[in-house]
Protein backbone atom coordinates (compact mmCIF):
# COMPACT_ATOMS: atom_id res chain seq x y z
CA UNK A 1 0.00 0.00 0.00
CA UNK A 2 1.40 3.54 -0.92
CA UNK A 3 2.01 5.46 2.18
CA UNK A 4 0.79 9.58 2.08
CA UNK A 5 3.65 11.80 3.12
CA UNK A 6 3.00 14.76 5.53
CA UNK A 7 2.94 17.29 2.40
CA UNK A 8 -0.28 15.21 1.33
CA UNK A 9 -1.56 14.84 4.73
CA UNK A 10 -1.66 18.53 5.36
CA UNK A 11 -3.21 19.49 2.08
CA UNK A 12 -6.10 17.10 3.09
CA UNK A 13 -6.68 18.48 5.79
CA UNK A 14 -6.93 22.02 4.36
CA UNK A 15 -9.14 20.80 1.92
CA UNK A 16 -11.75 18.87 4.51
CA UNK A 17 -11.25 21.72 7.39
CA UNK A 18 -11.99 24.30 4.10
CA UNK A 19 -15.03 21.85 3.37
CA UNK A 20 -16.16 21.57 6.86
CA UNK A 21 -16.31 25.89 6.94
CA UNK A 22 -18.31 25.95 3.64
CA UNK A 23 -20.66 23.47 5.17
CA UNK A 24 -20.81 25.15 8.44
CA UNK A 25 -21.52 28.82 6.55
CA UNK A 26 -24.32 26.69 4.35
CA UNK A 27 -25.64 25.48 7.82
CA UNK A 28 -25.51 29.05 9.32
CA UNK A 29 -27.31 30.44 6.48
CA UNK A 30 -29.73 28.35 6.17
CA UNK A 31 -30.61 28.43 10.04
CA UNK A 32 -31.57 32.26 9.31
CA UNK A 33 -33.42 31.60 6.79
CA UNK A 34 -35.79 29.33 8.45
CA UNK A 35 -35.87 30.97 11.94
CA UNK A 36 -39.15 31.85 13.61
CA UNK A 37 -41.70 29.22 12.63
CA UNK A 38 -39.55 27.29 9.91
CA UNK A 39 -38.91 29.85 7.38
CA UNK A 40 -37.90 33.25 6.41
CA UNK A 41 -39.38 36.30 7.93
CA UNK A 42 -36.38 38.77 5.87
CA UNK A 43 -38.13 37.92 2.12
CA UNK A 44 -41.80 38.50 0.71
CA UNK A 45 -44.05 35.53 0.48
CA UNK A 46 -47.28 34.49 0.66
CA UNK A 47 -49.20 31.31 0.98
CA UNK A 48 -50.20 28.19 -0.91
CA UNK A 49 -53.27 26.02 -1.10
CA UNK A 50 -52.07 23.62 1.99
CA UNK A 51 -51.31 26.82 4.18
CA UNK A 52 -47.30 26.55 3.06
CA UNK A 53 -45.74 29.43 3.35
CA UNK A 54 -44.44 30.22 -0.66
CA UNK A 55 -40.78 32.54 -1.20
CA UNK A 56 -41.83 35.52 -3.61
CA UNK A 57 -40.10 38.26 -4.94
CA UNK A 58 -40.00 41.26 -2.84
CA UNK A 59 -42.71 43.99 -3.20
CA UNK A 60 -41.58 46.39 -1.29
CA UNK A 61 -37.77 47.77 -1.03
CA UNK A 62 -36.35 50.43 1.43
CA UNK A 63 -36.10 53.66 0.01
CA UNK A 64 -35.36 55.52 2.57
CA UNK A 65 -34.97 56.05 6.28
CA UNK A 66 -36.65 58.68 8.33
CA UNK A 67 -34.80 59.93 11.69
CA UNK A 68 -33.35 62.58 13.72
CA UNK A 69 -30.53 63.24 11.88
CA UNK A 70 -31.80 63.25 8.66
CA UNK A 71 -34.72 66.11 10.05
CA UNK A 72 -32.14 68.05 11.93
CA UNK A 73 -33.36 67.38 15.46
CA UNK A 74 -30.06 67.34 17.53
CA UNK A 75 -29.31 70.74 15.51
CA UNK A 76 -32.64 72.70 15.45
CA UNK A 77 -33.44 71.75 19.20
CA UNK A 78 -31.23 68.94 20.64
CA UNK A 79 -33.67 66.94 21.26
CA UNK A 80 -33.81 63.52 19.60
CA UNK A 81 -37.19 61.58 18.39
CA UNK A 82 -38.50 59.88 21.72
CA UNK A 83 -40.50 56.43 21.30
CA UNK A 84 -43.12 58.14 18.80
CA UNK A 85 -46.61 55.96 18.90
CA UNK A 86 -48.10 57.16 15.29
CA UNK A 87 -47.65 58.54 11.97
CA UNK A 88 -50.43 60.30 9.71
CA UNK A 89 -49.82 61.10 6.32
CA UNK A 90 -52.33 63.57 4.52
CA UNK A 91 -50.85 64.12 0.88
CA UNK A 92 -46.87 64.69 0.78
CA UNK A 93 -47.52 65.98 4.94
CA UNK A 94 -46.54 63.61 7.10
CA UNK A 95 -47.04 63.63 11.00
CA UNK A 96 -45.12 62.08 13.67
CA UNK A 97 -46.53 61.79 17.10
CA UNK A 98 -43.37 62.61 19.44
CA UNK A 99 -45.29 61.31 22.36
CA UNK A 100 -42.48 61.16 24.84
CA UNK A 101 -41.27 64.60 24.35
CA UNK A 102 -44.53 66.29 24.15
CA UNK A 103 -44.55 67.50 19.98
CA UNK A 104 -46.04 67.01 16.69
CA UNK A 105 -43.77 66.93 13.82
CA UNK A 106 -44.33 68.18 10.85
CA UNK A 107 -42.69 67.17 7.38
CA UNK A 108 -42.83 67.51 4.03
CA UNK A 109 -41.85 65.34 1.62
CA UNK A 110 -40.05 66.00 -1.80
CA UNK A 111 -39.18 63.01 -3.71
CA UNK A 112 -37.02 61.18 -1.75
CA UNK A 113 -36.35 63.61 0.31
CA UNK A 114 -37.93 64.35 3.88
CA UNK A 115 -37.88 67.79 5.52
CA UNK A 116 -38.87 69.17 8.97
CA UNK A 117 -41.70 72.11 8.38
CA UNK A 118 -42.51 72.87 12.18
CA UNK A 119 -42.44 71.39 15.31
CA UNK A 120 -45.92 71.67 17.13
CA UNK A 121 -44.99 72.18 20.97
CA UNK A 122 -48.33 74.41 21.34
CA UNK A 123 -51.44 76.01 20.22
CA UNK A 124 -52.53 80.02 20.81
CA UNK A 125 -55.95 80.59 22.97
CA UNK A 126 -56.13 77.28 24.87
CA UNK A 127 -56.60 77.11 28.14
CA UNK A 128 -53.81 74.10 28.42
CA UNK A 129 -52.03 75.03 24.90
CA UNK A 130 -49.73 72.46 25.40
CA UNK A 131 -49.38 68.67 25.62
CA UNK A 132 -49.03 65.75 27.51
CA UNK A 133 -48.41 62.33 26.06
CA UNK A 134 -50.01 62.85 22.54
CA UNK A 135 -50.80 59.44 21.97
CA UNK A 136 -52.06 59.94 17.93
CA UNK A 137 -53.13 63.15 15.01
CA UNK A 138 -55.32 63.26 12.86
CA UNK A 139 -55.45 66.32 9.82
CA UNK A 140 -58.44 67.30 8.31
CA UNK A 141 -58.89 68.13 4.48
CA UNK A 142 -58.81 71.86 5.43
CA UNK A 143 -55.60 71.57 7.67
CA UNK A 144 -57.59 70.93 10.93
CA UNK A 145 -55.05 69.09 13.24
CA UNK A 146 -56.68 67.09 15.86
CA UNK A 147 -54.36 65.27 18.50
CA UNK A 148 -55.18 62.67 21.50
CA UNK A 149 -53.86 64.41 24.28
CA UNK A 150 -53.48 61.31 27.12
CA UNK A 151 -52.45 62.91 29.85
CA UNK A 152 -54.54 65.79 29.63
CA UNK A 153 -57.65 63.53 28.72
CA UNK A 154 -58.48 64.86 25.57
CA UNK A 155 -58.80 65.18 21.68
CA UNK A 156 -58.17 68.78 21.18
CA UNK A 157 -58.73 70.64 17.83
CA UNK A 158 -56.48 73.74 16.52
CA UNK A 159 -56.72 74.97 13.22
CA UNK A 160 -53.85 75.12 10.29
CA UNK A 161 -52.25 78.45 12.08
CA UNK A 162 -52.42 76.19 15.44
CA UNK A 163 -55.13 78.26 17.04
CA UNK A 164 -57.07 76.40 19.47
CA UNK A 165 -60.66 75.43 18.43
CA UNK A 166 -62.04 73.11 20.77
CA UNK A 167 -61.66 70.14 23.32
CA UNK A 168 -63.42 66.92 23.04
CA UNK A 169 -63.35 65.44 26.65
CA UNK A 170 -65.38 62.72 28.91
CA UNK A 171 -68.61 62.76 27.72
CA UNK A 172 -71.10 63.64 30.92
CA UNK A 173 -72.99 61.03 29.96
CA UNK A 174 -74.93 57.62 32.11
CA UNK A 175 -72.97 55.61 29.11
CA UNK A 176 -70.10 56.44 30.08
CA UNK A 177 -68.36 55.16 33.23
CA UNK A 178 -68.35 58.56 35.18
CA UNK A 179 -65.38 56.49 37.59
CA UNK A 180 -63.49 56.50 34.81
CA UNK A 181 -60.98 59.03 33.45
CA UNK A 182 -61.42 59.92 29.54
CA UNK A 183 -57.84 57.98 28.03
CA UNK A 184 -58.07 58.61 24.24
CA UNK A 185 -55.25 56.60 22.17
CA UNK A 186 -56.34 56.75 18.94
CA UNK A 187 -58.95 58.72 16.70
CA UNK A 188 -59.94 59.49 13.47
CA UNK A 189 -62.22 62.08 11.86
CA UNK A 190 -64.88 62.28 8.84
CA UNK A 191 -65.70 64.21 6.05
CA UNK A 192 -68.38 65.46 8.29
CA UNK A 193 -65.92 66.62 11.14
CA UNK A 194 -67.58 63.80 12.97
CA UNK A 195 -64.27 62.19 16.21
CA UNK A 196 -64.17 59.10 16.94
CA UNK A 197 -61.56 58.12 19.66
CA UNK A 198 -60.60 54.89 21.13
CA UNK A 199 -59.73 55.50 24.84
CA UNK A 200 -57.74 53.19 27.24
CA UNK A 201 -60.72 51.10 29.51
CA UNK A 202 -63.14 51.69 27.29
CA UNK A 203 -64.70 48.54 25.65
CA UNK A 204 -68.19 50.02 24.11
CA UNK A 205 -66.26 50.33 20.76
CA UNK A 206 -64.91 54.41 19.48
CA UNK A 207 -66.61 57.28 21.14
CA UNK A 208 -68.36 59.79 18.89
CA UNK A 209 -68.44 63.10 18.42
CA UNK A 210 -70.55 64.97 16.43
CA UNK A 211 -68.66 68.63 14.98
CA UNK A 212 -69.22 70.62 17.43
CA UNK A 213 -67.97 68.65 20.18
CA UNK A 214 -71.00 66.78 21.17
CA UNK A 215 -71.42 63.18 22.48
CA UNK A 216 -73.04 60.69 20.37
CA UNK A 217 -72.35 57.77 21.61
CA UNK A 218 -70.62 54.56 20.83
CA UNK A 219 -69.99 52.59 17.69
CA UNK A 220 -68.51 49.28 16.95
CA UNK A 221 -67.90 47.18 20.78
CA UNK A 222 -66.26 44.17 20.08
CA UNK A 223 -68.72 41.07 20.41
CA UNK A 224 -68.08 38.82 23.14
CA UNK A 225 -67.38 35.63 21.84
CA UNK A 226 -67.45 32.31 24.67
CA UNK A 227 -68.15 28.87 24.12
CA UNK A 228 -71.24 27.28 25.80
CA UNK A 229 -69.21 24.99 27.52
CA UNK A 230 -67.61 28.27 29.43
CA UNK A 231 -70.78 29.61 29.98
CA UNK A 232 -72.33 26.53 31.97
CA UNK A 233 -68.79 26.13 33.70
CA UNK A 234 -68.87 29.61 35.50
CA UNK A 235 -72.49 29.73 35.13
CA UNK A 236 -73.50 26.30 37.32
CA UNK A 237 -69.73 25.11 38.53
CA UNK A 238 -67.90 28.04 40.03
CA UNK A 239 -68.58 29.05 43.38
CA UNK A 240 -69.63 32.91 43.73
CA UNK A 241 -65.75 32.94 44.92
CA UNK A 242 -64.39 31.38 41.84
CA UNK A 243 -66.70 33.73 39.24
CA UNK A 244 -65.13 37.20 41.11
CA UNK A 245 -61.57 35.48 39.92
CA UNK A 246 -61.92 34.85 36.81
CA UNK A 247 -62.53 36.96 33.96
CA UNK A 248 -65.81 38.48 32.94
CA UNK A 249 -67.68 37.71 29.47
CA UNK A 250 -66.70 41.24 28.35
CA UNK A 251 -66.19 42.88 25.21
CA UNK A 252 -62.25 43.85 24.50
CA UNK A 253 -60.81 47.26 23.61
CA UNK A 254 -59.49 47.96 19.60
CA UNK A 255 -56.33 48.10 19.30
CA UNK A 256 -56.21 50.81 16.41
CA UNK A 257 -58.43 52.54 13.65
CA UNK A 258 -57.77 54.14 10.27
CA UNK A 259 -60.89 55.69 8.69
CA UNK A 260 -60.58 55.35 3.86
CA UNK A 261 -61.89 57.25 1.56
CA UNK A 262 -65.31 56.25 1.57
CA UNK A 263 -65.67 57.08 5.22
CA UNK A 264 -65.37 53.50 6.54
CA UNK A 265 -63.67 52.90 9.76
CA UNK A 266 -61.08 49.95 9.75
CA UNK A 267 -60.23 48.93 13.43
CA UNK A 268 -58.00 46.06 14.26
CA UNK A 269 -58.03 44.05 17.63
CA UNK A 270 -55.05 42.04 19.24
CA UNK A 271 -57.10 40.25 22.35
CA UNK A 272 -58.41 37.39 21.14
CA UNK A 273 -58.65 33.24 21.61
CA UNK A 274 -55.85 32.57 18.93
CA UNK A 275 -58.30 29.29 18.26
CA UNK A 276 -60.62 31.81 17.42
CA UNK A 277 -58.96 33.16 14.13
CA UNK A 278 -58.94 30.27 11.59
CA UNK A 279 -62.68 29.98 12.35
CA UNK A 280 -63.23 33.70 12.07
CA UNK A 281 -64.40 34.40 15.88
CA UNK A 282 -61.32 36.71 16.16
CA UNK A 283 -61.89 39.22 13.80
CA UNK A 284 -58.50 40.95 13.89
CA UNK A 285 -59.50 43.61 11.35
CA UNK A 286 -62.81 44.82 11.03
CA UNK A 287 -64.32 47.29 8.62
CA UNK A 288 -67.35 49.36 10.72
CA UNK A 289 -70.64 51.46 8.87
CA UNK A 290 -72.48 53.95 10.26
CA UNK A 291 -74.25 51.28 12.30
CA UNK A 292 -70.89 49.95 13.60
CA UNK A 293 -71.19 46.30 11.97
CA UNK A 294 -68.16 44.76 10.47
CA UNK A 295 -69.00 44.89 6.92
CA UNK A 296 -65.15 43.29 5.76
CA UNK A 297 -65.01 40.98 3.02
CA UNK A 298 -63.30 37.59 3.47
CA UNK A 299 -63.59 35.31 0.01
CA UNK A 300 -60.35 33.87 1.17
CA UNK A 301 -60.24 30.57 2.37
CA UNK A 302 -59.37 31.69 5.71
CA UNK A 303 -60.51 35.46 6.91
CA UNK A 304 -57.28 38.08 7.04
CA UNK A 305 -55.35 37.21 9.78
CA UNK A 306 -52.06 37.34 9.25
CA UNK A 307 -49.54 34.23 9.62
CA UNK A 308 -51.83 31.10 8.64
CA UNK A 309 -49.05 29.21 11.20
CA UNK A 310 -47.67 29.78 14.67
CA UNK A 311 -46.82 27.92 17.99
CA UNK A 312 -49.94 28.18 20.19
CA UNK A 313 -49.67 29.39 23.45
CA UNK A 314 -46.42 31.36 22.86
CA UNK A 315 -46.39 35.37 23.04
CA UNK A 316 -43.40 35.90 20.97
CA UNK A 317 -44.24 33.16 18.28
CA UNK A 318 -47.75 33.00 18.67
CA UNK A 319 -50.39 34.07 16.09
CA UNK A 320 -50.04 37.76 14.81
CA UNK A 321 -51.16 40.48 16.54
CA UNK A 322 -52.23 44.14 14.31
CA UNK A 323 -50.81 47.00 16.09
CA UNK A 324 -52.55 49.26 12.90
CA UNK A 325 -53.48 49.63 9.49
CA UNK A 326 -53.73 51.63 6.43
CA UNK A 327 -56.12 51.66 3.40
CA UNK A 328 -55.36 52.34 0.07
CA UNK A 329 -57.20 54.27 -2.36
CA UNK A 330 -57.58 50.88 -4.33
CA UNK A 331 -59.00 49.48 -0.64
CA UNK A 332 -55.77 47.39 -0.31
CA UNK A 333 -55.20 47.36 3.41
CA UNK A 334 -51.90 46.99 4.55
CA UNK A 335 -51.98 45.70 8.57
CA UNK A 336 -48.83 46.04 10.93
CA UNK A 337 -48.29 42.72 13.14
CA UNK A 338 -46.02 44.01 16.04
CA UNK A 339 -45.37 40.24 17.30
CA UNK A 340 -42.55 39.61 14.26
CA UNK A 341 -42.43 43.07 12.81
CA UNK A 342 -44.39 41.97 9.35
CA UNK A 343 -46.63 43.89 7.16
CA UNK A 344 -49.25 42.13 5.38
CA UNK A 345 -51.27 43.49 2.27
CA UNK A 346 -54.95 42.51 1.21
CA UNK A 347 -57.02 43.79 -1.51
CA UNK A 348 -60.80 44.36 -1.43
CA UNK A 349 -61.89 40.71 -1.22
CA UNK A 350 -59.02 39.62 1.92
CA UNK A 351 -56.84 37.92 -0.59
CA UNK A 352 -53.57 38.05 1.17
CA UNK A 353 -50.85 39.68 -2.07
CA UNK A 354 -47.83 39.58 0.23
CA UNK A 355 -46.01 39.76 3.07
CA UNK A 356 -42.74 40.58 4.51
CA UNK A 357 -40.58 42.11 7.01
CA UNK A 358 -38.90 40.81 10.16
CA UNK A 359 -37.34 42.29 13.59
CA UNK A 360 -34.14 43.23 13.94
CA UNK A 361 -31.36 46.11 13.60
CA UNK A 362 -30.29 45.74 9.56
CA UNK A 363 -32.13 48.12 7.48
CA UNK A 364 -36.02 47.10 6.52
CA UNK A 365 -36.45 45.42 9.94
CA UNK A 366 -37.81 46.71 13.22
CA UNK A 367 -37.94 46.44 17.18
CA UNK A 368 -40.37 48.41 17.87
CA UNK A 369 -42.75 48.32 14.93
CA UNK A 370 -45.64 50.48 16.27
CA UNK A 371 -47.81 52.44 13.38
CA UNK A 372 -47.89 52.03 9.13
CA UNK A 373 -49.28 54.72 6.73
CA UNK A 374 -49.19 54.94 2.74
CA UNK A 375 -48.13 57.64 0.94
CA UNK A 376 -49.32 56.64 -2.94
CA UNK A 377 -48.70 52.86 -2.54
CA UNK A 378 -45.29 53.76 -0.54
CA UNK A 379 -45.44 52.34 3.09
CA UNK A 380 -43.84 54.20 5.87
CA UNK A 381 -43.75 52.00 9.18
CA UNK A 382 -42.10 53.70 12.70
CA UNK A 383 -40.57 51.89 15.34
CA UNK A 384 -40.95 53.40 18.69
CA UNK A 385 -37.64 51.89 19.95
CA UNK A 386 -35.41 52.52 17.08
CA UNK A 387 -36.91 56.36 16.81
CA UNK A 388 -36.98 55.94 13.20
CA UNK A 389 -39.68 55.83 10.23
CA UNK A 390 -38.52 53.37 7.00
CA UNK A 391 -39.85 54.34 3.94
CA UNK A 392 -40.77 51.18 1.28
CA UNK A 393 -40.64 51.88 -2.31
CA UNK A 394 -42.57 48.97 -4.45
CA UNK A 395 -40.63 47.00 -6.62
CA UNK A 396 -42.05 46.07 -10.28
CA UNK A 397 -43.13 43.02 -8.98
CA UNK A 398 -45.52 44.92 -6.14
CA UNK A 399 -46.41 47.88 -8.46
CA UNK A 400 -47.45 45.12 -11.25
CA UNK A 401 -50.13 43.35 -8.49
CA UNK A 402 -51.44 46.90 -7.91
CA UNK A 403 -51.99 47.72 -11.60
CA UNK A 404 -53.57 44.62 -12.15
CA UNK A 405 -55.97 45.22 -9.48
CA UNK A 406 -56.87 48.65 -10.44
CA UNK A 407 -57.45 47.63 -13.92
CA UNK A 408 -59.66 44.52 -12.99
CA UNK A 409 -61.82 47.44 -10.68
CA UNK A 410 -61.70 49.97 -13.33
CA UNK A 411 -63.57 47.31 -15.60
CA UNK A 412 -60.42 46.70 -17.81
CA UNK A 413 -60.38 43.16 -17.80
CA UNK A 414 -58.21 42.18 -21.26
CA UNK A 415 -55.49 44.83 -19.37
CA UNK A 416 -56.08 43.12 -15.67
CA UNK A 417 -55.45 40.06 -17.21
CA UNK A 418 -52.56 40.61 -19.52
CA UNK A 419 -50.95 42.23 -16.13
CA UNK A 420 -51.22 39.28 -14.16
CA UNK A 421 -49.60 37.46 -16.37
CA UNK A 422 -46.90 39.82 -16.25
CA UNK A 423 -47.12 38.80 -12.59
CA UNK A 424 -47.12 34.91 -13.37
CA UNK A 425 -44.02 35.53 -15.04
CA UNK A 426 -42.21 37.02 -12.28
CA UNK A 427 -43.79 34.39 -9.66
CA UNK A 428 -45.26 31.58 -11.69
CA UNK A 429 -46.05 30.22 -8.45
CA UNK A 430 -48.70 32.78 -7.54
CA UNK A 431 -52.17 31.71 -7.04
CA UNK A 432 -53.32 35.06 -6.61
CA UNK A 433 -52.16 35.77 -10.05
CA UNK A 434 -54.32 32.71 -11.66
CA UNK A 435 -57.61 33.48 -9.70
CA UNK A 436 -56.79 37.27 -11.14
CA UNK A 437 -56.71 35.81 -14.58
CA UNK A 438 -59.80 33.80 -13.99
CA UNK A 439 -61.79 36.80 -12.53
CA UNK A 440 -60.88 38.69 -15.54
CA UNK A 441 -61.83 36.47 -18.37
CA UNK A 442 -64.84 35.50 -16.18
CA UNK A 443 -65.86 39.22 -17.11
CA UNK A 444 -65.43 38.31 -20.57
CA UNK A 445 -67.95 35.45 -20.31
CA UNK A 446 -64.64 33.07 -21.53
CA UNK A 447 -66.01 30.70 -18.44
CA UNK A 448 -64.47 27.74 -19.90
CA UNK A 449 -60.77 29.12 -19.58
CA UNK A 450 -61.95 30.79 -16.75
CA UNK A 451 -62.62 27.35 -14.84
CA UNK A 452 -58.81 26.17 -15.68
CA UNK A 453 -57.40 28.68 -14.03
CA UNK A 454 -59.37 28.69 -10.77
CA UNK A 455 -58.82 25.30 -10.53
CA UNK A 456 -55.02 26.43 -10.95
CA UNK A 457 -55.43 28.46 -7.83
CA UNK A 458 -57.58 25.85 -5.97
CA UNK A 459 -60.16 28.48 -6.16
CA UNK A 460 -63.42 26.19 -5.41
CA UNK A 461 -65.96 29.22 -5.30
CA UNK A 462 -64.81 31.21 -7.94
CA UNK A 463 -64.96 27.71 -10.39
CA UNK A 464 -68.23 27.00 -8.94
CA UNK A 465 -69.45 30.41 -10.52
CA UNK A 466 -67.38 29.80 -13.65
CA UNK A 467 -68.84 26.18 -13.74
CA UNK A 468 -72.81 27.29 -13.31
CA UNK A 469 -72.09 30.05 -16.01
CA UNK A 470 -70.63 27.73 -18.30
CA UNK A 471 -73.11 24.97 -17.88
CA UNK A 472 -75.89 27.92 -18.61
CA UNK A 473 -74.20 29.05 -21.67
CA UNK A 474 -73.39 25.11 -23.46
CA UNK A 475 -77.36 24.78 -22.72
CA UNK A 476 -78.25 28.03 -24.18
CA UNK A 477 -75.90 27.13 -27.43
CA UNK A 478 -77.35 23.59 -27.64
CA UNK A 479 -81.17 23.75 -26.42
CA UNK A 480 -82.21 23.39 -30.01
CA UNK A 481 -80.14 19.80 -30.50
CA UNK A 482 -81.50 18.96 -26.97
CA UNK A 483 -85.11 19.64 -28.18
CA UNK A 484 -84.79 17.61 -31.16
CA UNK A 485 -82.64 14.74 -29.69
CA UNK A 486 -86.27 14.95 -27.06
CA UNK A 487 -88.40 15.12 -29.50
CA UNK A 488 -86.84 12.22 -31.51
CA UNK A 489 -87.10 10.35 -28.12
CA UNK A 490 -90.50 10.82 -27.18
CA UNK A 491 -92.17 10.98 -31.11
CA UNK A 492 -90.04 7.97 -32.90
CA UNK A 493 -91.21 5.75 -30.41
CA UNK A 494 -94.94 7.00 -30.68
CA UNK A 495 -94.33 7.01 -34.90
CA UNK A 496 -93.19 3.42 -34.29
CA UNK A 497 -95.63 2.16 -32.37
CA UNK A 498 -98.42 4.13 -34.79
CA UNK A 499 -97.05 2.37 -37.19
CA UNK A 500 -96.64 -1.06 -35.80
CA UNK A 501 -100.12 -0.55 -34.80
CA UNK A 502 -101.57 0.38 -38.23
CA UNK A 503 -100.09 -2.79 -40.13
CA UNK A 504 -101.84 -5.00 -37.07
CA UNK A 505 -105.08 -3.22 -38.49
CA UNK A 506 -104.26 -3.60 -42.17
CA UNK A 507 -103.45 -7.46 -41.14
CA UNK A 508 -106.23 -7.84 -39.33
CA UNK A 509 -108.99 -6.82 -41.41
CA UNK A 510 -107.04 -9.13 -44.32
CA UNK A 511 -107.44 -11.70 -42.06
CA UNK A 512 -111.15 -11.19 -41.39
CA UNK A 513 -111.91 -11.16 -45.45
CA UNK A 514 -110.27 -14.36 -45.98
CA UNK A 515 -112.26 -15.82 -43.12
CA UNK A 516 -115.58 -14.68 -44.54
Amino acid sequence: MKRENGRDIRVKGIKLALCALLILALLAAEGLAMADDGFSTSYTYTYDYWEDPQESPDAYRVAVMIDSNTLGLENLENTRINRAQSLYVRGDMLYICDTYNNRILEIRRKGETFSLIRVIREMAGAEINTFDMPYDVFVDADGNIYVADFNHYRVTMMDKNLNWVRDYTKPADATFDQSLNFLPKKLVVDVAGRVYALCQNVNKGLVKYEADGSFSGFIGANEVSITMGEYIWKRYFQTKEQRAQTANFVPTEYENCYIDEEGFIYATNTVFSEYDLKWDNAKPIRRLNSLGKDILIKNDRYPPIGDLNWSEGSDSAGPSKFTDITVMDNDIYVALDRNRGRLFGYDSQGVLLWAFGTKGNVEGAFTGAISVEHMGKDLLVLDQLKNSVTVFETTEYGQTIYEATEAYLRGEYDESADLWRDVLRMNANYPLAFRGIGRAILRQNRYEEAMDYFELAHDVDNYGRAYKLYRKEWVEKNVWWMMLILAAVLIIPLAIGRVRKMKWEVSEHERSKIRK
